[in-house]
């Protein structure tokens, strides 16, 4: 089994090919898989999708995958790595990342909920191959400061695919159309600053009494609130140490955890093993 890597926070390839580059294969990086024109199957998984014009799939680190090719088809693959680690240093040419995690946190903490072409709002088709032309166009030319307009293009791209990852997500953990969902997006967003959120704060942003937002999200989640913002830093904690090498102390600092040993107590009892077994294990997976 063929394991790729990359050694950039991000990459794109651009191909035109009558069958697929790559054949069954890993990745240990994010990457997003887009067809400007063309016809075949994507495979992921165990599974199969059927592939057109302008669809764009998503493969997680260590998704195994390939595509089958029908018609002659225009490929753009961009890929993510790193990004957790690069995203903490502060060099003038990656300064916008941090804006890159909160997205990119959002899509792995989601993933689960995707299947196929994850385009799913039809308006932004035509604005995702408006990036995507954009983006081929300064690969192409290469012109002064093309790499910072690039990852101002992914950028951009990133947030229309967290939007539509939010229609990928089942209606229990919806809520209502509007504040359920509203308050999910805001522990995400605050999820850095544990001082914003204390219930009693979510509460008040959200005009609700403290018991009423209690029982409400505990009814159409499954999960109490602080339940759901434990569970949702864990798997940020799981992102860190599966693609960073970030030190058990400053994944604590970042995350709110009163010190290493809460957070090592903490992700025992939901992992069933320390983090630094959790990243063994993790790497040893990615070695066969």
């Amino acid at each position: 089994m063929r394991i790729h890597h990359i050694h950039e926070p991000f990459d794109v390839l651009l191909v035109t090919v009558d069958e697929c580059p790559i054949k069954e294969h890993k990745n240990t990086f994010i990457e997003l898989v887009y067809m400007f024109d063309g016809t075949g199957t994507y495979h992921i998984n165990q599974n199969q999708f059927r592939y057109g014009k302008e669809n764009l799939f998503l493969a997680m680190p260590m998704d195994l995958h390939y595509t089958k090719v029908t018609e002659t088809t225009a490929f753009m693959f961009i890929r993510f790595n790193n990004i957790y680690l690069n995203a903490q240093k502060t060099r003038d040419e990656y300064s916008n990342l941090g804006d890159w995690i909160h997205k990119l946190e959002y899509i792995f903490h989601n993933n689960n909920h995707l299947q196929g072409c994850i385009l799913r709002n039809p308006h932004d088709k035509p604005l995702v191959r408006a990036l995507m032309e954009a983006i081929r166009q300064e690969y192409a030319n290469r012109q002064t400061l093309h790499k910072e307009l690039v990852q101002q293009l992914l950028n951009t791209l990133l947030t229309v695919v967290a939007r539509n990852i939010t229609t990928h997500i089942p209606e229990k953990t919806k809520l209502t159309q509007n504040t359920s969902l509203d308050i999910i997006h805001y522990i995400h967003q605050n999820i850095y600053n544990p001082e914003m959120l204390r219930a009693e704060r979510i509460a008040a942003h959200f005009n609700l009494s403290l018991n009423y937002l209690s029982e409400y999200f505990k009814k159409h989640t499954h999960e109490t609130l602080q339940q759901y913002i434990i569970n949702y830093k864990i798997a940020l904690v799981d992102i860190r140490l599966k693609h960073s090498d970030m030190r058990i102390n400053e994944i604590a600092a970042e995350l709110g955890f009163t010190d290493d040993s809460h957070l090592i107590k903490t992700f025992r009892k939901h992992r069933g093993m320390s983090p630094l077994e959790y990243r063994r294990e993790t790497f040893a997976m990615t070695e066969v």
